[in-house]
């Protein structure tokens, strides 16, 4: 993976990152510049009598002092109490030497009214600008050859909310599209039409399913003669990839580009490609021309051209990408299929003979099941055994296509619970999340406008009403917002923002039940917990649309 994936995600703003500065600070006092402290930890413990936060700072600190990690603990926590004042509470010194901070209701009020009043800009820019790149996210890429699958669905939802989040972060993205509508498969397509347009059977491993059929419809009705397959192949192709561009736009999905295989063969820029490679790593033999890839990681060379003259699919990969690279994006980001794990070893290796290793990344995905009433959905487009996206769409919605899809890592396979994805209940993980954002808008609704305005502007940290464990558990969990944001970023993870989500909703959902909102007394009490739901309101909205999923204000 890449660099950015592997570097530390420290977080970049609210009250949270302040307060790791201030230990850190704090930590410094008793030894400066100590390596160690990079690995400081800021974390909510499992357990409210553990304190609001808990940090490990002294026990990074002992190895190097060589006194007691308690000791370093309390000295730490002394130097700690100064530098916050009225804002802690106090602090406690825990087990072999974790420090416990238990923060007053003051720097809860504090950090509510700064995330109120960052609005938007509450979680933006968490990377840092020197670190902020340039990207061209490559992603879903099926074959033009039948319509999108819910597998890649799984890619276009993946792939979306990656780039939200990145974008959000502070990252500068394009996002692309390749069209592979070249080659062996692309002509066994166009084969496939004509033989249904004349009635007979598709060709051995053509293509079977009842889209071919109506493509043969339609182009029959065009008047296409089924003698012309270049003809054939190219509208079969053009209608394919509108269909595929229709689904996409009805999925949230959006690309700046459609970049097509055939004008890189067209324009010469294969060939070119090719020569453009150091003749050092380029060799001949048994009458093929190969890539030495072995010299850079990949298990074995590649071809480039066969004996036969025809071009491979990796020349052709080797020509997308070294467009891609003239293009003076930082980063080429690629997500691709599960059985792609050969395929990104000898990218790296072309990036290495170019010099470039640290410039490509690729994401691989595993595969998505459809699963009904127990029961796993058998799929291969060659045969038209397969659940659309379409298909899937018209059955749960894009909310909860979108929302299943990203809501597990990249990296395990997904069972898609049909059954599960209809429910309107709190078992259906996006009709919880979505169902607290529509309660939050019936509470304010019932306060009215006026009155979430006076809470909108009014001094929230003059209140002296004491706050309840449930509210306090809120707003920490708002704040955890950049930090997730960047984490997310970092490690090209949006299922972490589903279950953030998750996790939002259900401490929601608790302030609910043990807090009352509209008429609390006193006002200013009132005026927090009304604050609170707005904030809350909009964090939920924010997080569901970086996933693609819509906010609603009733249910």
């Amino acid at each position: 993976m890449s660099n950015a994936v592997s570097r530390p995600a420290a977080a970049q703003g609210g009250p949270v990152a302040r307060l790791r500065e201030e230990v850190s600070k704090a930590a410094a006092a008793q030894r400066d510049g100590d390596p160690a402290l990079r690995a400081l930890t800021l974390e909510r413990p499992p357990r409210a009598e553990f304190g609001d936060y808990s940090t490990n700072v002294a026990l990074l600190l002992a190895p190097s002092l060589e006194r007691p990690p308690r000791e370093i603990a309390e000295a730490v926590g002394r130097s700690l109490d100064a530098a916050l004042g009225e804002a802690l509470e106090r602090f406690e010194v825990a087990g072999p030497g974790f420090l416990n901070v238990f923060l007053a209701d003051r720097w809860f009020r504090r950090s509510l009214t700064e995330v109120r009043d960052a609005g938007d800009r509450f979680a933006a820019g968490v990377v840092p600008e020197g670190e902020r790149e340039r990207m061209l996210v490559e992603f879903v890429s099926a074959n033009p050859t039948g319509p999108l699958t819910a597998a890649s669905g799984r890619h276009a939802a993946y792939g979306d909310s990656l780039v939200r989040i990145l974008e959000l972060a502070g990252h500068e993205i394009e996002r692309e599209y390749y069209v592979n509508d070249f080659g062996t498969q692309v002509q066994l397509f166009g084969r496939s039409i004509a033989a249904r347009m004349r009635g007979e059977q598709v060709p051995e491993g053509g293509y079977e399913g009842e889209y071919v059929a109506e493509l043969a419809r339609r182009l029959a009705e065009e008047g296409l003669d089924p003698a012309d397959g270049d003809a054939l192949t190219r509208r079969g192709i053009e209608l394919m990839v509108d269909a595929v561009r229709e689904t996409l736009e009805r999925f949230r999905v959006r690309f700046d580009r459609f970049f097509y295989e055939h004008e890189l063969h067209l324009t010469g820029r294969v060939e070119d490609a090719l020569d453009a490679l150091e003749r050092e790593h380029v060799y001949g033999s048994e009458g093929a021309t190969w890539l030495r890839t072995s010299a850079f990681g990949d298990d074995k060379d590649r071809v480039l051209r066969r004996s036969s003259g025809e071009l491979t699919y990796f020349a052709a990969d080797v020509a997308y990408h070294d467009n891609k690279r003239g293009r003076g994006y930082d980063r080429l980001l690629n997500v691709l299929g599960a059985d792609h794990h050969g395929y990104v070893a000898r990218m790296k290796a072309l990036f290495e003979v170019h010099g470039e290793a640290e410039r490509f990344e690729a994401v691989i995905m595993q595969l998505v099941n459809i699963v009904e009433r127990g029961e796993r959905a058998q799929m291969s487009k060659r045969r038209g055994e397969f659940v659309t996206l379409d298909e899937l769409v018209e059955d749960i919605g894009v909310d909860a296509a979108r929302f299943f899809l990203v809501q597990r890592s990249h990296d395990t396979t997904i069972d898609l619970d049909l059954d599960l994805a209809r429910e309107r209940s709190q078992e259906n993980p996006v009709y919880y999340v979505q169902y607290a954002h529509a309660r939050i808008a019936s509470i304010l609704r019932n306060a009215g406008a006026e009155r979430v305005e006076r809470a909108a502007g009014a001094d929230l940290a003059a209140g002296a009403a004491p706050l309840e464990p449930a509210e306090r558990a809120l707003v920490k969990r708002l704040l955890e917002l950049p930090q997730e944001v960047r984490e997310a970023a970092d490690r090209r993870a949006p299922h972490r923002l589903a279950a953030f989500a998750q996790e939002l909703a259900a401490d929601f959902h608790a302030f609910y039940r043990d807090c009352r909102v509209v008429g609390a007394e006193p006002g200013e009490l009132e005026d927090f917990r009304v604050c609170l739901c707005a904030v809350t309101r909009a964090s939920i909205a924010r997080v569901l649309g970086l996933l693609g999923v819509e906010a609603p204000e009733q249910m």
